[in-house]
This record gives structure tokens, C-alpha cells and sequence, in this order.
């Protein structure tokens, strides 16, 4: 397996779990934990929320107890990123992460994500003062550029390179793509041969397959999987074994569905422990969404999940999606 070291730690994988929001939450990744020690992100956190004690926020950067889970943050302002940072480090994340490569809307508006690689200036600002805020690694993700007729994510890298970031990763589309069309994995080479620091592929990775052409098609030095993961906490696993271990391909078309069960009640668990019950069904309601993907009664399924209410309902619906008999 490579060596890959993020500041003085030596991680154990390189498949990397991305940030998104409202789906990394804490009950998420503490599933995702179960299949290995693979590099995790909470959901971004809005920097202004952080420093003003927004509740919500905070609960967001909940961390586990363990050394492979980075707080990613998000904003526009380099003197409230980097009070936010210290917030962050001071809750006890080990790893710090600066977010341009949000797409959505509210966020760009806010000169905020993606809309910092439009900045080269104001994010070699932000990009330094957090750096500068906080004695543990920080990392960037971004895109490959404002639009196709702005790529500059090899000057980005450069410049944050400079500035102290030890890892960078990259979304193979432009802010102006959204997730439309295909991430363009070769594109990411330019920027692996732009800098020395770690480089991590991003976007389109939803099997053994595709984790294997992004590698080789970018040079990058690990794989970030995003929206493959939903319902699938054991996909990370599928990756690592598959490239470190020469493992079959997609192992997880195999498991039983005790075995999914399982799993997906292990996570619904975890959600009415960390949030009130009232808050964890709505919030399960999309979560169940993901786990009835690919069933041929999805459909059905669906319409059942709108209209959970109770505790009882959850695993009604989740003993509707992995049926035994």
C-alpha cells in the first residue's frame, strides 16, 4: 500500500470519504467507521455560524474519538475562517479542511466555495490566515475551475501549496458544471504535476472500476467518493480491498440482506442516539431514501418513507427494503 502522511500521521487507507452536506453527519460516518479507518470529513460548516455558537453548527463538528476526521469549513471572510479554524481545533479536530468547491447557490452568492476560485487573491488570503491559525494540517478542496473558460486549479494549488495546505482535492467539474456531464479525471494530472503535496481525486466514483480509471487517469494519490457512498456505507470498503488487497470487484453485490439490515438499523441506532427523536425520523426519511436505491420496489418504498412518523415506522420501512423471506 502507499505511504500517504498527512502532517505527522500515517493514514491506513487511500479511500477518502467527501464532505456533503447533510449526509456526513456524525451517525453517518460512525457507520462508515465500521468498515475501516478511512479519511473522513463532517458536513461543511459555515464559518460565520461557528464563531457565533450557532447550536446546530456545533453539533455538526461533533467528532468521534479518533484521528481520521477532518472539520471542513466554509466562507469568504479570511479573519472569520480563521477564528472559526480555532473553534474547530479547540473542539479537537485533528484536521482542518477550507471548502472551494461548494457549487450550491446560497453559498456562491456569499463569495463563499466554488466562488473563491473566481478570487485567486481573497482565497491566497483565506487559504493563509487559516493555515497560520492552527498547529494541524489543513487541507483544500476545490473544482477544477470557475467554468470552462476558467480552469485554474493547478494555480490554485500552487498558491495554496505555498502558502502551508498539505493535501489537496480535486472535483473533477467546474462550478458551472454542477454535477452535470462527467468529472473529467485527467484534467486533475495537471494539477498532480503542479505540486508535491498529496492530490485526491473526486467525483463520478460509484465502483471498483471507475476508483481504479480515476487513479490512473489523474496520477492522484487517492480517491474521495461522494454520492457512491449513499446507502452503501460499506462502499469504501469495496474500494480499499479491491486496490490494496486485490479484492473482487463490488463485493457488496454479494451481501445478504440480513447482512444490509443489519447494518442500515445500526445506523438508524446511531441516529436516534446523537439527535431527538422527532429530528432523527425527518432526517431518516432521506436516509432511507438511499438505502431502498436500486430495489425494484423502490418506487413503493418511497411513498411509505414520506410518511414515517413514528419509531416503529422506521423499521417497518427498513424491514421493507432488506426483506428476509
Amino acid at each position: 500500500m502507499l505511504d500517504l502522511v498527512l502532517g505527522k500521521t500515517k493514514l491506513n487507507s487511500r479511500v477518502f470519504l467527501a464532505p456533503m452536506a447533510g449526509v456526513t453527519d456524525l451517525p453517518f460516518r460512525k457507520i462508515v467507521r465500521k468498515f475501516g479507518q478511512f479519511m473522513m470529513y463532517s458536513e461543511m460548516v459555515a464559518s460565520h455560524a461557528v464563531i457565533r455558537d450557532v447550536r446546530r453548527t456545533r453539533k455538526m463538528m461533533d467528532m468521534m474519538n479518533d484521528e481520521f476526521t477532518s472539520i471542513q469549513i466554509v466562507g469568504a471572510d479570511p479573519k472569520i475562517m480563521a477564528e472559526a479554524a480555532n473553534v474547530a481545533h479547540d473542539l479537537g479536530a485533528k484536521f482542518l479542511d477550507i471548502n472551494m468547491g461548494c457549487p450550491v447557490k446560497k453559498i456562491v452568492k456569499s463569495e463563499a466555495g466554488s466562488a473563491l476560485m473566481k478570487n485567486e487573491k481573497l482565497a491566497a488570503k483565506i487559504i493563509k490566515s487559516v493555515v497560520e491559525a492552527v498547529p494541524i494540517p489543513v487541507t483544500l478542496k476545490m473544482r477544477l475551475g470557475w467554468d470552462c473558460d476558467q480552469k485554474n486549479a493547478a494555480t490554485i494549488a500552487r498558491i495554496a501549496q505555498d502558502s502551508g495546505i498539505s493535501m489537496i482535492a480535486v472535483h473533477g467539474r467546474t462550478r458551472g458544471q454542477l454535477y452535470s456531464g462527467h468529472a473529467d479525471w485527467s484534467a486533475i494530472a495537471d494539477v498532480k504535476r503542479s505540486i508535491d503535496i498529496p492530490v485526491i481525486v473526486n467525483g463520478d466514483i460509484i465502483d471498483t472500476d471507475s476508483a481504479e480509471r480515476a487513479l490512473k487517469e489523474s496520477g492522484a494519490d487517492a480517491v474521495m467518493v461522494g454520492r457512491g457512498s449513499l446507502g452503501r456505507p460499506w462502499f469504501l470498503k469495496d474500494i480499499h480491498e479491491y486496490l490494496e488487497n486485490g479484492g473482487l470487484k463490488n463485493t457488496s453485490k454479494f451481501m445478504s440482506n440480513q447482512a444490509m439490515l443489519d447494518i442500515a438499523k445500526l445506523h438508524v441506532e446511531y441516529m436516534f442516539e446523537i439527535y431527538q427523536v422527532n429530528t432523527a425520523i425527518k432526517l431518516l426519511r432521506r436516509v432511507l431514501m438511499y438505502y431502498c436505491k436500486g430495489s425494484k420496489y423502490a418506487t413503493e418504498l418511497r411513498r411509505g418513507i414520506v410518511l414515517i412518523n413514528t419509531v416503529d415506522d422506521v423499521y417497518d420501512v427498513l424491514n421493507e427494503i432488506f426483506p428476509l423471506n
